[in-house]
């Protein structure tokens, strides 16, 4: 990390020359009429990086990264764009490639977090983990991989959250074959779509006699993963309104993961 602070320009969160190089020729091209563009894309990107990784308000953002109401407007629109989902999903294959991986997976963890959100417009009471606020559903690949997620109201169960996981991975990732879940996914509704959509599904148990933490196969992968996106402070709880906007925040964190290991190995 010493390393590659020295080569950002102010903070630990901004794009090096390297990562930016990475997803560049991606960002919108301008248009042919009207005045010209002025924003520079690459201060867009390093004031969000910023804001989610440190956590900071819109209004709190350093005033040399431009008027927030700018960064936040193209924020909004880049997302509309899917343009951090692509950025991401590119970064993953390439992140796969060099670890001698194929670029698509052909087996997936699932697993849920609940977090509180106390400015969220719809939320629910999750009673097992006793939060007030929405889920996070996810798939990751067998490295701990963000492949898909989706974001509900904390009172959804697992399985059911789920159901939407499949349908995305079915579309976006056609090799997964193989998928890895606790107890909580072992639910018929759950099992009969994964049947349909021809996915295998294991449930990885506890042991009956287990006695306090013990590392499971598989299990632990999405949990480190969940541990990934915590460090981005803004992830720690959902302050997001909209479930859009929460679900960029996350995409831009893990594809900043991802971009940073592609770009210094």
């Amino acid at each position: 990390m010493a390393q590659i602070a020295k080569k950002t320009k102010r903070y630990p969160s901004d794009l090096t020359d390297e990562e930016w190089e990475q997803f560049a020729p991606l960002m919108p091209k301008p248009g042919r009429r009207g005045r010209p563009r002025e924003v520079d894309f690459r201060e867009v990107i390093n004031a969000v990086r910023y804001l989610v990784r440190s956590g900071c308000g819109w209004r709190m953002l350093p005033i040399h990264f431009g008027p927030w109401q700018t960064v936040y407007g193209w924020f909004r629109e880049l997302a509309r764009r899917f343009l951090f989902q692509t950025i991401h999903d590119v970064a993953l294959m390439l992140d796969r490639e060099r670890a001698g991986r194929e670029a698509s997976p052909t087996a997936a963890v699932i697993d849920s977090q609940s977090v509180k959100a106390p400015q969220a417009g719809t939320r629910g009471y999750d009673a097992g983990k006793k939060i007030v606020g929405r889920k996070r559903h996810i798939a990751v690949d067998t490295d701990g991989r963000l492949l898909m997620v989706n974001l509900t109201p904390a009172d959804i169960s697992d399985s059911a959250g789920a159901q939407a996981i499949l349908d995305g991975i079915r579309k976006r990732w056609p090799w997964v074959k193989h998928l890895f879940a606790d107890g909580a996914y072992d639910r018929l509704k759950l099992m009969d779509k994964a049947a349909y959509l021809d996915f295998v599904v294991e449930i990885i148990r506890r042991s009956d006699d287990q006695k306090g933490f013990e590392v499971l196969p598989r299990r632990w992968v999405v949990e480190r993963t969940f541990g990934w996106m915590t460090r981005w402070r803004r992830l720690v709880r959902d302050y997001e309104k909209r479930i859009d906007v929460s679900h960029a925040m996350i995409l831009v964190a893990m594809g900043g993961n991802l971009i940073r290991r592609n770009a210094h190995p």
